[in-house]
């Protein structure tokens, strides 16, 4: 009979506990896996606790270990959030059996003269209820505290810490201070310990756990917000910024259109009296202001066509080639304004990536994305892409803007000469663009290929 209970608790119920973490442990690092997996996982760490029996605590770490491996090396999770959510997967379990069995202690001796021998395999039952409060933690962790993409490193390594506590504190009393056995004397009472206050520490880590998940999610709602902040003025700056332009565009073209009659009526008296010449230097002055009032590009949205005109008239007075092959739909779920975010930082990175060329020759000094420089992952980077390429390697500073729907999403590219090589660090002005990426359930992707950068931004017009 000992060795059946030994080898159901040991082996049966370490099994299920062992399947019961693995599963909300890949919930937690959004992953999902076939049941022959999970069970495969079980068997693998009951045979790795058995090998190593270390008993107690060590068991505990070693797991935790295992199954943040797993996360890192079959899963491809990044490190910090898979020693996170294996040292919280394994933390709640632990505190969850702490408690439940710190109050069969407490209940025993009252429990003990009227079952006598049946207590202890009843009591040794009701022990397993502790995964029921463990999976409902572990659902109430899966729906609101999953950080997914908001997790960064740093804000990871700051909940890791206290919770790290929260571990070995439930591993002291445990392990050390209850270790694996419990004495009980004949007449059904414990050995002599401070079972109410330990298990008010334990409920205490457990709720703190749970407060300290909350605390880390709001800071990183803050952040998030606060970027979103930052965002929207931009976003207001921009749109003031390019109605009014727009008002001063339309201003000069109703003041053009007011004068061609008198236009037309100079230019037919020139050539009336024979003086063709004044006239052809006339339709000249003219052809002058139409193209002042004209774009370099037709997007199909003013907005964009304006801040195209402003970026490539700053670039050509800079001696860099500007070429824009870009068409928008018109209308479409993405704004104008978001359009623009995306392109005026990609165009001042750009730019200022190519006034790195001349002031390092080469160097490959402004290849940070602060300094102006941005990679990207399109597969296309215009028509032109080889033979500009060519080119470039000889010096040339070029910045062309492209971009193609392909169904529901359209797909902009802005590539740009840079000084070659490096690594680039990621600034606002990359970030903002991500931003406006996410917003519409898109993506953006950064890749050099020789001596240019290309930044690819995809965007979802249906949202």
């Amino acid at each position: 009979m000992e060795a059946f209970i030994d080898f159901f608790n040991r082996y049966m119920m370490g099994g299920i506990q062992i399947v019961t973490e693995f599963i909300f442990f890949t919930a937690f690092l959004g992953k999902k896996g076939k049941p022959s997996i999970y069970i495969l996982f079980s068997v693998f760490g009951l045979l790795l606790l058995e090998l190593f029996q270390t008993g107690g605590a060590a068991d505990v770490f070693i797991y935790t270990l295992l199954l943040a491996g797993y996360g890192i090396f079959v899963y491809r999770a990044d490190w910090a959030s898979a020693f996170l959510y294996a040292v919280v997967t394994a933390c709640i379990m632990q505190l969850c059996y702490g408690i439940v069995n710190l109050t069969l202690y407490i209940l025993y001796p009252y429990v003990f003269p009227i079952l006598r021998e049946k207590t202890g395999i009843l009591f040794m039952l009701l022990g397993y209820t502790a995964l029921v409060p463990a999976v409902s933690g572990y659902r109430v962790i899966a729906r609101h505290y999953r950080y997914q993409d908001a997790v960064r490193n740093r804000y990871v390594l700051l909940l890791l810490l206290p919770v790290l506590v929260i571990f070995f504190m439930g591993s002291y009393i445990n392990f050390s201070i209850y270790k694996d056995a419990t004495v009980v004397y004949r007449d059904g009472s414990i050995v002599s310990g401070d079972h109410c206050w330990m298990l008010a520490v334990q409920a205490l880590g457990l709720a703190s756990l749970f407060g300290i998940l909350s605390a880390c999610k709001k800071l990183l709602e803050n952040f998030r917000l606060s970027t979103e902040l930052a965002l929207l003025s931009q976003e207001e700056r921009y749109l003031h910024q390019y109605v009014e332009e727009a008002r001063e565009h339309v201003r000069k073209t109703k003041a053009l259109r007011h004068d061609i009659k008198n236009h037309i009526t100079v230019v037919k008296e020139l050539l009336q009296s024979g003086k063709r010449d004044q006239a052809l230097c006339y339709i000249g002055d003219l052809d002058g202001m139409v193209q002042e009032l004209s774009f370099p590009c037709n997007t199909g949205s003013p907005a964009v066509d304006i801040l195209i005109g402003n970026k490539f008239g700053v670039a050509k007075s800079a001696g860099i080639d500007t070429d824009c092959s870009l068409l928008l739909p018109y209308p479409c779920a993405v704004r104008d304004i978001d359009f623009c975010i995306i392109l005026s930082n990609a165009l001042d990175n750009a730019m200022n990536a190519c006034r790195e060329m001349e002031k390092e020759a080469g160097t490959g000094a402004g290849k940070r994305e602060g300094e102006g420089t941005s990679r990207s992952g399109g597969e296309n980077a215009g028509p032109n892409a080889g033979e500009k390429r060519g080119q470039e390697i000889n010096g040339r500073k070029y910045i062309d803007i492209s971009g193609r729907r392909q169904g529901d999403f359209i797909l902009l590219e802005v590539e740009n000469s840079f000084g070659g090589g490096g690594k680039f660090e990621r600034g606002t002005g990359l970030s903002n663009i991500e931003a406006v990426a996410k917003k519409y359930h898109g993506a953006m992707s950064i890749r050099t290929q020789g001596e240019s950068f290309v930044l690819s931004v995809l965007l979802n017009m249906t949202v």
